[in-house]
């Protein structure tokens, strides 16, 4: 199981607490996550991701391991950690403004 932490606005969109686990079938990759991410929760489809080219909605930002995978390639690995559940998959809502 992959452990996904989410901003606070999108946990009571998809009206949990906390962290969430979803399952993901073959290697761990952004998409992977996203994809199980929203099958589970379909509230959240288009709020992440946008509904027709799957980018990476502006002020969202992915993290694993303390690393910033906003701009990795969608189909890239993400670390074994996050793939054996030990660390979190990150989405944080990022700040702008002056």
């Amino acid at each position: 199981m992959i452990r996904v932490v989410l901003p606070a606005h999108l946990r009571t969109l998809a009206q949990v607490n906390g962290e969430v686990t979803v399952a993901v079938d073959g290697p761990v990759t952004q998409r992977a996550v996203l994809d199980a991410l929203e099958e589970t929760y379909p509230v959240l489809r288009g709020t992440i991701r946008d509904h027709v080219t799957l980018k990476r909605r502006p002020f969202l930002r992915f993290f694993a391991c303390e690393e910033d995978f906003s701009h990795e390639p969608p189909d890239a690995p993400l670390p074994d950690a996050v793939a054996a559940g030990n660390e979190p998959f990150l989405v944080v809502g990022a700040m702008a403004g002056g």
